[in-house]
């Protein structure tokens, strides 16, 4: 198997990501994330190295050194203003290069992958590696949706893909037809507790996540877990939809069994 190089941020997925490897005696080493990552989030004794998010450069060192082949970009990263980046000279050259262009989450992730391959290293998505991290069609737990929490999943889910296509946000809160709120730069956690003072008396709402049309599934594929089970449920909303087969689960049996507990739904539909 070819050597591994994890782009770790926040999150339990980095961790689950290592404990495979080990499992499978994949040889693989960790570039973390200073301010995402956790300092001590890892088992002791995992091959790593340290750099801040603008740190470009030295992460290509990293993997050089360490004979990395294969490259997969996996945890939650808060994304920073270009004074908070403070780029080292090789990611300075690249914003440089591409201006205007890399405006946007989804458009920087793709610079950020053409750039990693032009250093010599495959890119590869999370769910080429541990496809059963994502959710499947169905429902998770023992509760299921009402008809009005199925219609604004429906709905939901037309909003949601609007937003993906103009590189906004991933998710949505609707209750009874109505749209709460949507995702922006803040984040699913955000977002949810945002909403919390705007539901109305009746349907309880729900949350609702999708990947954008146009996402390249190599990089930031949306990630819910127990976090977001506690949330949606502090809110007050009913559940959580998410599009099956392209958004991941993690720790899924510690959110199934916590959503059983905190009355909250769980869900995975098609989206076409």
């Amino acid at each position: 198997m070819k050597k591994l190089g994890i782009i770790a941020g926040a999150g339990a997925l980095p961790i689950c990501l290592v404990q495979a490897c080990e499992q499978m005696k994949r040889p693989y080493f960790v570039v973390g994330l200073k301010g995402c990552l956790e300092k001590d989030a890892l088992p002791k004794g995992t091959p790593l190295g340290w750099i801040r998010l603008g740190g470009l450069g030295k992460g290509f060192k990293l993997f050089k050194k360490n004979n990395v082949e294969e490259v997969v970009m996996i945890g939650a990263v808060r994304r920073p203003s270009f004074v908070g980046l403070w780029p080292d000279w090789k990611c300075f050259k690249m914003l440089l290069k591409y201006g205007k262009k890399a405006l946007g989450d989804d458009a920087l992730l793709k610079i950020l992958i053409k750039e990693i391959e032009k250093e010599g290293f495959k890119v590869v998505g999370i769910d080429q590696i541990l496809p059963h991290l994502l959710i499947k069609k169905g429902v998770y737990g023992r509760l299921i949706p009402t008809a009005q929490d199925t219609a604004d999943i429906k709905r939901g889910v037309q909003v949601a893909r609007k937003l993906g296509e103009v590189d906004v946000g991933q998710a949505v809160i609707v209750q009874q037809g109505l749209v709460l709120a949507v995702e922006g730069i803040e984040g699913t956690d955000a977002l949810i507790h945002r909403s919390k003072a705007l539901r109305r008396k009746g349907g309880r709402g729900v949350l609702i996540k999708v990947a954008k049309p146009q996402q390249d599934r190599r990089a930031d594929l949306p990630t819910i877990g127990p976090n977001t089970v506690q949330s949606v449920a502090e809110a007050g909303l009913a559940g959580i939809a998410v599009q099956a087969d392209s958004v991941l689960f993690s720790e899924a049996e510690k959110a199934i069994k916590l959503a059983n507990q905190l009355g909250v739904f769980i869900i995975g539909v098609e989206v076409k």
